[in-house]
This record gives C-alpha cells, sequence and structure tokens, in this order.
C-alpha cells in the first residue's frame, strides 16, 4: 500500500506530536481493523483465561503500591 506523502517539516515539535495522538486515537476507532500477531493472540487469550480463573483478579491499588514500595528499598 502506498502512504501519501506528508510534508511535516513545517511542523514545530508541539504539532508533531498533536498529530501523532490524533493518529493513534484514529485508531481506537476502529480497533477489529488492527492486526495482531498469532503470538499476540496467544498472550490475549492466556490473560483473559487467567483472568477467568482468577476468582478476585487484581487487587487495590494501596495493596499494590505498598508491594512496589517494599521491593524499592
Amino acid at each position: 500500500m502506498a502512504l501519501p506523502q506528508l510534508d511535516i517539516d513545517h511542523l514545530s515539535p508541539e504539532e508533531r506530536i498533536q498529530l501523532a495522538e490524533e493518529l493513534w486515537d484514529s485508531l481506537l476507532d476502529r480497533p477489529e481493523q488492527i492486526p495482531l500477531t498469532a503470538a499476540q493472540e496467544e498472550e490475549l487469550d492466556r490473560r483473559l483465561e487467567a483472568y477467568r480463573k482468577d476468582g478476585e483478579p487484581g487487587e487495590p491499588w494501596r495493596e499494590a503500591l505498598a508491594k512496589i514500595g517494599k521491593r524499592g528499598g
């Protein structure tokens, strides 16, 4: 697929960031059109299965933060 030629050299860094954000956000409108590799699909399936098996997934953010703090030193 040939991509259109875009001249972005005249854009400021802020405008380039805005453009990148808008392009990224446009993908969210149709997530089914974003292709996944086989490895990505397998990982998503694995995580979904683990989520379904776990009776109470996750933990309160305060507990998670406390664990992180203990590991940090």
